[in-house]
This record gives structure tokens, sequence and C-alpha cells, in this order.
């Protein structure tokens, strides 16, 4: 349980760094025409948008969690980017995405969607670093508090 939110965290980055930087690359060199491929990145987006909200929820529920699995420091600080990322998912779904979609001046509403896909990743990747230093926080006061222990 004390794994989750560094779980939860990689997830949300790891998803956004594989639909972004691989498969939806992948679709376009091998889908035959560019609207087939267009077509599917939308529906991929779509479904990260769901994966996005489910791990940026469960972040939310273990920060506020009665159970210590991470410190208030590190909480804190991540709370901002998990809303500010699910924020950003929210927009690109709901504003950016139907404009893409609808053709309607695409090269404009492309560069919004994928400048603020990048700020969903860059914040998921925040999250998940200050995951990992709450973890190596906790597991260095663990150690120490043992030795502690042990020396008494």
């Amino acid at each position: 349980m004390r794994q989750l939110p560094i779980w939860l965290a990689a997830a949300w980055a790891m998803s956004l760094s594989v639909l972004g930087l691989m498969v939806v690359p992948l679709l376009f060199v091998h889908l035959p025409t560019p609207a087939m491929a267009g077509q599917m990145a939308a529906k991929l987006f779509s479904a990260q948008m769901w994966v996005s909200v489910a791990c940026g929820a469960g972040l939310l529920m273990v920060f506020r969690s009665k159970r210590a699995l991470t410190p208030v420091e590190y909480a804190q600080p991540a709370t901002l980017f998990v809303v500010g990322g699910l924020l950003l998912a929210l927009l690109v779904e709901l504003a950016v995405a139907p404009r893409i979609v609808a053709r309607e001046n695409l090269a404009l509403w492309h560069r919004i969607g994928s400048a603020l896909y990048l700020a969903q990743w860059l914040c998921s990747l925040w999250v998940m670093r200050c995951m990992v230093a709450a973890q190596s926080a906790k597991q260095a006061a663990d150690h120490s508090g043992a030795r502690t222990d042990a020396q008494i």
C-alpha cells in the first residue's frame, strides 16, 4: 500500500509518454492516410484522458487519506500539479479535441493541444518525482529510526 502513490504517478506519466511519443507517431507512419491516423489518435487521446483522470483522482484520494502514505511536505505541492494536470487533460478533451476533429483551424488547435498535452506530461513527471522523493525520505527515516532503536 505504501507504493500506491508511486504506482499511480508512474502509470499516469508513462501512459502519457507511451501514447504521445510512440503510439501516435506510429499511427501516422503505418496507417494508409493521415485522416485515419488522426481519427484513431483522437480515440486514443480520449481514452488517455480517462487514464489521467483515474490516476489523478487516485492520487488525490491517497493524499487525503487518513493513512500517511505520502508525507504532507510532498503531498501539498504534488496536489497542485495533480489538479493542474487533470484540468489540462479535461481542457484538451472538452475544448481542443472537438475543434481538431472538426478540422477547425487545424494547425492552430493542434499546436495548442500539443502544448497542453506537453504541460500535462510535465505535471505528471513532477508528481512522479515528488512521490519518489517522498518514498525515499520515508525509507531513510525508517532506516535511521531502526538504527537508533537497535543502538538503544
